[in-house]
């Protein structure tokens, strides 16, 4: 395998697609779960308890913003991205048949193959999976070369 190399700009819809490719989707009730609590609990502290009223009516009001953080997830999370220093940066990326080197101006990171323990592929991208973390790597950035490599890989037993 030769080295690839790719530069791309770290821009809103490549962290729009890694939400949605590497962040699992939950089900409503597993989603809305920590706001009805509070929800609930707070209602019954305000109409039933004679404890404090703005105590109640605080617990009842953080089942709103949770309701509202579980609503707008992906947005918020785009959001904190498009704040980073590193946002509408240009990421250089490589492999090579040692590692996977990623590099910009705040961040450098660099993955040996030996220390993957997971490959995941999405209908857009590749999850890695590696003794730091979890990285995301969209195909719009990989050649066919790479992606035979990745499926590759993922295909062996030791994942």
């Amino acid at each position: 395998m030769t080295v690839y190399k790719k530069r791309f700009a770290l821009d809103k819809p490549y962290y729009q697609e890694c939400f949605e490719q590497s962040v699992a989707p939950l089900a409503f009730h597993q989603a809305y779960l920590k706001a009805a609590i509070l929800l609930i609990l707070g209602g019954a502290l305000v109409l039933f308890s004679e404890i404090n009223q703005y105590a109640a009516w605080f617990i009842f009001s953080l089942g709103v913003v949770e309701a509202i953080a579980q609503y707008y997830r992906k947005p918020w999370w785009v959001m904190r991205q498009m704040l980073s220093r590193a946002a509408k940066g240009d990421v250089d990326l490589t492999i090579d048949e040692v590692n996977i080197h990623t590099k910009s101006f705040y961040h450098e990171q660099t993955i040996a193959w030996n220390a993957i323990t997971g490959l995941t592929e999405t209908s857009k991208g590749w999850i890695i999976i590696h003794n730091e973390g979890r990285t995301y790597i969209s195909k719009q950035h990989l050649n066919d070369d790479i992606n035979k490599r990745l499926i590759q890989k993922s295909a062996e037993s030791r994942f």
